[in-house]
C-alpha cells in the first residue's frame, strides 16, 4: 500500500501569502506525492478564511480541508491539532508549511523521490546550511541563528541547523503518544521539539531548503525571544527526560479541538 503524506498549512492573518502557499499543490510533482491538504486557521482576524474558500471554490478537485481551531492556540496549538488529524486519519507522514509563504514545498521533493524519509522520525528544512538560499534576512538575524544553532548542537550532542524553518516532515508513528503534548502552544513549540527529539532519541535530518521575506510580517521579538531560549536550554540541561515531561504551556488545554469550515473532496481523495 502507498504511503500517506498529509500537508498541514498552519495560518493566522496571511490572507495575502496563503493562496501562492497553495498553489504549490498544484505542481505535478507534488500531486504525485500528497494526499489531503488541511489549512488550520488559528482564528486569523483578516481575510485568510475567505481567502481560502475562494481557493478552494476555484480548484474544486484539489482536496483540500479548511479547519478552524475552536480557540486561539497558537502557532504550536495549530501543531497539535494536525498531529492528531494525521493520527485520527491514518497518515503515515505529516508536512508542515507554513502559510506566510516563505518556504517551498518543492524543496521536499528530492527526499520523497529517494525514500530518505522514511530513514528518520523528522526531516526538518534548514535555512542554515551547504546549499539553502534565504532571503530577505539581516546579517544580525542570520549570526543569531547561527549562534543558537551551535547552542543546541551542544546541548544535545546532535548537528542542528534550524531550530525551526516553517517546512518539516514527520513520521506520525513518532507522535502517537503525544510526548508534544505540554510544549508551549507559542512559537517556541519547534524550538522544544528538537531538544525534546533528542532527549527521547528520535532521528532528525536536516535538509537545504529555500527561503525568502518579502511581504511577510514576523511575529518574533527577538530580544525575547532570545531568552526563552536560553531559558529553554537551561531547563533541558537540568534533565532532557524531565523537560520533556514538564507542563510548559501558559494555559493547559485538555483538547485542541477545530471545526471543519469547507472541504474538498473525499477525506482519502489525491490531489
Amino acid at each position: 500500500m502507498a504511503e500517506k503524506i498529509l500537508v498541514f498549512i498552519p495560518a493566522y492573518n496571511c490572507e495575502k501569502q496563503l493562496p501562492r502557499v497553495l498553489n504549490q499543490l498544484l505542481d505535478a510533482e507534488v500531486q504525485q506525492k500528497i494526499q489531503r491538504c488541511i489549512v488550520v486557521n488559528n482564528r486569523s482576524t483578516d481575510g485568510t478564511e475567505a481567502a481560502v474558500e475562494g481557493w478552494l471554490a476555484a480548484h474544486p478537485g484539489a482536496p483540500v480541508s479548511l479547519l478552524r481551531n475552536d480557540e486561539n492556540y497558537g502557532l504550536g496549538g495549530s501543531h497539535k491539532v494536525a498531529f492528531g488529524y494525521a493520527v485520527a486519519h491514518g497518515y503515515d507522514y505529516l508536512v508542515v508549511l507554513h502559510g506566510d509563504d516563505q518556504g517551498d514545498i518543492r524543496d521536499l521533493l528530492p527526499l520523497l523521490a529517494a525514500g530518505t524519509h522514511r530513514q528518520y522520525d523528522c526531516c526538518l528544512g534548514s535555512r542554515f546550511m551547504r546549499g539553502s538560499q534565504i532571503g530577505g534576512y539581516s546579517p544580525l538575524r542570520i549570526a543569531g541563528n547561527y549562534g543558537f544553532n551551535a547552542l543546541f548542537s551542544l546541548v544535545t550532542l546532535k548537528k542542528i541547523t534550524d531550530l525551526g524553518s516553517g517546512l518539516n516532515l514527520y513520521k506520525v508513528a513518532a507522535l502517537k503518544n503525544e510526548f508534544y503534548k505540554k510544549f508551549p502552544d507559542t512559537l517556541y513549540f519547534n524550538d522544544c521539539m528538537i531538544l525534546a527529539q533528542s532527549a527521547l532519541g528520535l532521528t532528525m535530518h536536516f535538509f537545504p531548503i529555500s527561503w525568502r521575506e518579502e511581504d511577510q510580517v514576523s511575529n518574533t521579538k527577538l530580544t525575547s525571544f532570545a531568552l526563552s531560549l536560553l531559558k529553554m536550554v537551561g531547563q533541558y540541561l537540568a534533565g532532557p527526560k524531565k523537560f520533556v515531561q514538564k507542563e510548559m504551556r501558559a494555559k493547559p488545554t485538555v483538547g485542541y479541538t477545530y471545526t471543519v469550515v469547507a472541504q474538498n473532496g473525499r477525506e482519502d481523495a489525491a490531489i
